[in-house]
């Protein structure tokens, strides 16, 4: 979020850096203007056709137009910048206070009004036209990825009516599907069986779309260079990069890399009173989509030590191989011993391919998000924070 304020002190109301206040309450065919004549002190609230929007403020002096982030914000605020004006998009819980008596588009409008000049008010960053472009792709690729699960979960629920079970992951039941209808051949009756085999091809048309789509991807991270920067960081690949940096907007709008880890809710949430602040799990703030991206790349660097990880930099390694306590691969951690013990004894060590393209040798525990001797840990490490912001 932008932190740019709202009114300072000694200003006069309905003005902003010598500009005067629009309230704009978009919609579909009609919009809502809420603004005062500062002449006359005339207050206007009119209706403006969808159709007459940019033409009325084509004839207007530049202003300061405020609306809320909703569907189509981001399009407008590029249209009236372009002529001139300057564009605010407000979170709508940042407006809301600010609707008295009954929701109508004349409140709304005036509540922007407001809202947009009080003293610290935070803006949403404009979306330029490549970023919605990416997010769109992104907003496909979840989608497709839902009726995919949707899809495969339905098909393996009705085989499993007829006594066939498969183990867990789509690519198991896509083959292994074929073999469980023709070992079902004489119970299924030859429609349903069709219907089924429908269904499967749907499963896999699906999954070329996906395809598809992370190529598109793939190439808009090859021609941005802020993607690559970001896609350099290591654990963080194609999804992470486009969908970071077309979601954030304009990167100058935060201070800090923690304040962007605020937006995104990475950071705990704080609970304070009598002067005492207590922090709590992570707020979860915002959209949920980049943030588990974020999450996916912090865990392809820091996997959980039930994965196979190390140990950290002094800490007691535990039994070496031979010795009393130390258990073998036979024993239910084998896999950890394994990997903390293989090197040294000569055992060439796996990592993921991403870890080697970086140079990584070394794994380490994750966090727990939910936890705040964890976060306090996290937050005193520079290392491991430059390594996810």
């Amino acid at each position: 979020m932008n932190r740019k304020t709202g009114m300072n002190a000694g200003q006069i109301l309905g003005m902003i850096d010598g500009l005067q206040v629009v309230g704009l309450d978009i919609a579909k065919l009609v919009f809502q203007m809420h603004t005062v004549d500062m002449a006359t002190g005339e207050i206007v609230n009119v209706q403006i056709k969808r159709a007459k929007v940019l033409e009325h403020f084509a004839n207007r002096a530049p202003c300061l137009i405020a609306m809320e982030a909703c569907g189509g914000a981001h399009h407008w605020a590029r249209e009236l910048s372009a002529l001139g004006h300057t564009v605010r998009l407000l979170h709508a819980k940042a407006v809301r206070p600010f609707v008295s008596g009954n929701k109508t588009d004349a409140a709304d409008a005036r509540a922007i009004w407001l809202a947009v000049q009080q003293p610290g008010t935070k803006c949403v960053g404009v979306k330029s036209l490549a970023q919605q472009a990416t997010l769109t792709l992104h907003r496909q690729r979840e989608l497709l990825m839902k009726m995919r699960v949707m899809q495969t979960n339905a098909l393996r629920g009705l085989l499993y009516e007829f006594g066939a079970t498969f183990a867990k992951g789509a690519k198991v039941i896509l083959g292994e599907v074929e073999a469980a209808l023709e070992s079902l051949s004489n119970k299924l009756p030859q429609m349903v069986a069709d219907s089924l085999r429908e269904q499967v091809a749907r499963i896999k048309a699906l999954g070329e779309d996906i395809a598809a789509i992370d190529k598109r991807l793939a190439l808009q991270l090859r021609q941005d260079g802020d993607m690559r920067r970001i896609a350099e960081i290591p654990g963080v690949g194609v999804l992470t990069a486009t969908a970071a940096i077309a979601t954030m907007g304009d990167p100058s709008s935060f201070r800090s890399a923690r304040e962007f880890c605020a937006w995104l809710g990475l950071v705990p949430r704080q609970w304070g009173t009598g002067g005492k602040v207590r922090l709590q799990g992570i707020s979860k703030r915002g959209d949920s989509y980049l943030p588990a991206h974020v999450a996916d790349s912090w865990r392809a660097i820091r996997p959980s030590p039930r994965q196979g990880a190390g140990t950290l930099a002094g800490a007691d390694p535990g039994p070496a191989p031979g010795q009393r306590g130390h258990r073998g691969a036979g024993g239910q951690d084998g896999a950890h011993d394994l990997g903390r013990h293989g090197q040294a004894a000569g055992v060439p060590q796996r990592l993921p391919q991403r870890e080697a393209a970086f140079g990584l040798n070394e794994r380490q525990p994750s966090i727990n998000p939910n936890s705040r001797k964890d976060w306090i840990a996290f937050e005193g490490d520079e290392a491991a924070r430059r390594s996810v912001m």
